[in-house]
């Protein structure tokens, strides 16, 4: 499914088209995909919002099995399953790169973006942006964890955690749903507050049955001050309230790489005794880590979290990308491919 040009979703962009096979050159490998997951990423691609290469093909929560070897390629056997995530490339030689932080890097390249991604039958990779992944995992279960649930990692381990204390999610969509599952595995005496729209009955079904201790909506005071909170929402509204039900010294951890402007003016709503004094703090998630992936994976499996999600085919990406707009899939949208 290739993407020429931004536009309105609603005009079902995504074409399906026969391309040329890729072939992985040196320090690459090329992958037959069997499921890629379904991001609100790419929708910020397609409406324009995130600038990136044109034509594309999507998709960044690839799985597969390796079917070609580039040149002085090393990690990895014709076979074998692997995955691919957001970070696709960066400089290796900066000072974030040299100190691990590689996603926030002047050159970093993500998949599907900047580089053909997973919307496709095969796609070639750098290696060293390749990752196994766990057998106890299905192909369709394992996409989501290379986005929603990498990010969402990264998200909980620079919220400061400890077990024991109070964490809310703004939104529960895709991301959240598995790190929650992460975040009781970890902090198996953490109390876990979930926060929707108003009406995302489905989703506070899910939230209750995965083992948040409170269920409610934005705006809500909940039974417990919040230690640390994530953010996983478009909005601006969840920020005001995550911050006026912070404690003192608690963090929040906003885990969007925009909000849109429908509701731009919330931050004018914003008192400072209330919402920032006492040193609460704001940090932001900006792409993610080889480090990120390598980590959560195993921990994902050890855990046995298991993503919820709806399966689609590849010619149906303009519809998954449509319920994912609406906030309308329950879990992770996945298109499988082979």
């Amino acid at each position: 499914m290739v993407l020429t040009k931004t536009g309105s979703l609603e005009d079902h962009p995504l074409q399906l088209r026969e391309v040329v096979n890729p072939w992985p050159r040196a320090g690459e490998i090329r992958i037959q995909v069997a499921a890629c997951g379904v991001c609100h990423t790419e929708l910020d691609e397609i409406e324009g919002r995130l600038e990136g290469r044109l034509p594309v093909i999507p998709g960044h929560q690839v799985i597969g099995r390796v079917d070609a070897l580039g040149p002085r390629t090393t990690c990895f056997t014709v076979g074998q399953r692997v995955g691919v995530a957001w970070l696709y490339s960066s400089c290796g030689v900066c000072d974030f790169c040299l100190a691990d932080q590689e996603n926030l890097c002047e050159q970093f390249r993500g998949t599907g973006c900047h580089a053909d991604g997973g919307y496709a039958e095969h796609m070639v990779a750098p290696e060293q942006s390749v990752y196994p992944i766990p057998e106890s995992f299905s192909d369709v279960q394992a996409a989501p964890l290379l986005c929603a649930g990498v990010v969402g990692y990264r998200a909980l381990r620079l919220t400061n955690l400890q077990d024991g204390q109070s964490l809310g999610f703004f939104g529960f969509g895709a991301s959240a749903h598995i790190v929650l599952q992460a975040a009781r595995h970890k902090f198996p005496k953490a109390r876990l507050l979930v926060f929707t729209r108003a009406g995302q009955t489905e989703h506070q079904k899910l939230a209750t049955n995965l083992g948040a201790d409170w269920v409610g909506t934005t705006g809500e005071t909940p039974p417990v001050p919040l230690d640390a909170a994530i953010d996983t929402t478009p909005a601006w509204t969840p920020i005001v309230e995550a911050l006026r039900i912070l404690r003192p010294g608690g963090r929040l951890v906003i885990n969007a790489i925009r909000k849109e402007s429908r509701d731009q003016n919330a931050w004018l709503r914003l008192d400072y005794a209330t919402h920032l004094w006492r040193e609460k703090e704001i940090k932001t998630v900006a792409n993610v880590t080889r480090r990120d992936a390598l980590e959560f994976l195993p921990l994902a499996a050890q855990a046995g979290i298991r993503p919820e999600v709806q399966e689609f085919a590849l010619e149906q990406a303009n519809e998954a990308l449509s319920l994912v707009k609406r906030g309308a899939t329950k879990g992770a949208a996945v298109l499988r491919i082979a």
